[in-house]
């Protein structure tokens, strides 16, 4: 008789998983990392990542999708309960950058994981569904300035974003304060608003 499967315990084993594969991939880098060293990662057998994903390719776009998706949601968690314009947009900066290891570790695995997607159709479907969600969160801060040319300003706040997240990692001793100030004052220009007076 076949056993039977707890539904809870099975998708906290699949979290598990995909937060070991993220942490190898980020050590390993993606073209690097192998099934068995993301079982040794998460001291399983590699049988058990193949029963939860079937291949590689299927960990490795689940470990993707998963961290995209639980950024997307906290950072819109974070814009609903901003009481301000103001508030929103440092929600969101706060957001994309949330503590230097954790924003050396995803934009690490993001670009990591871009570099593999322009060569494999299937990745880069994964990579179209992470475009699709920030894009959903780059227009609803770009429509604070109205939907004039909302789609735009939104194309702008992500190519801030991703530029800042670039220099970001090739930075030695990155300052977290002075990322979220830069992308501040680049989102306000972006937006069309003033920048705050510094000179009191």
């Amino acid at each position: 008789m076949a056993r039977k499967i707890n539904p809870i315990q099975d998708r906290a084993r699949r979290t598990a998983l995909e937060k070991a594969a993220y942490l190898a991939i980020y050590e390993q880098g993606y073209a690097g990392v192998t099934l068995a060293d993301i079982a040794a990662h998460a001291g399983v057998s590699r049988g058990t990542l193949v029963y939860h994903f079937g291949s590689r390719a299927g960990l490795l776009s689940a470990v993707v999708q998963r961290f995209t998706r639980t950024i997307g949601v906290a950072t819109r968690r974070a814009l609903r309960q901003a009481a301000t314009p103001e508030d929103k947009l440092r929600a969101y900066v706060e957001n994309q950058f949330y503590g230097v290891d954790n924003t050396r570790r995803f934009y690490t695995v993001s670009l990591d994981f871009l570099a593999a997607a322009t060569r494999d159709d299937a990745l880069m479907a994964v990579q179209r569904d992470f475009l699709r969600e920030t894009l959903a969160l780059d227009l609803e801060l770009a429509r604070l300035s109205g939907e004039t040319g909302a789609p735009a300003r939104a194309r702008q706040l992500r190519a801030l974003v991703e530029g800042l997240s670039v220099r970001f990692l090739a930075d030695p001793h990155p300052e977290l304060a002075a990322y979220r100030s830069d992308c501040l004052t680049g989102l306000r220009a972006i937006l069309g608003w003033p920048q705050p007076d510094r000179s009191g």
